[in-house]
């Protein structure tokens, strides 16, 4: 595998990851888990919520869509794109931790 490949893959990993921690400790202080629907109740909760859903949002989309599977019987089509829509974004969300971390090493 060559760096870049292997960035990706880290970047993955630790998308997923930080999106399922940040999905996990709304849900442990708030006993409700994040929805995209957190946008909908407008004013300040509305724009508090927009750091939140950037970075559950993979975690979030990922939950919606296997339950979609499993109780709605939605076609194996929809459950692919959406996470290769989900795994894209954790991507993102890994690169920019890996960013943040880098600039606090010496």
């Amino acid at each position: 595998m060559s760096p870049q490949q292997i960035d990706s893959l880290l970047a993955l990993a630790l998308g997923f990851a930080l999106a399922g921690f940040v999905a996990a400790l709304y849900r442990a202080l708030r006993d409700q888990p994040p929805s995209f629907g957190l946008l909908l109740h407008g004013g300040p909760a509305s724009v508090a919520a927009i750091p939140l859903i950037a970075v559950a949002g993979p975690a979030i989309i990922m939950r919606n869509t296997l339950r979609g599977r499993k109780y709605e019987r939605r076609k194996v089509h929809f459950v692919a794109l959406a996470t290769i829509i989900a795994s894209f974004w954790a991507i993102g969300i890994g690169f920019q931790f890996l960013r943040l971390v880098a600039g606090f090493a010496p």
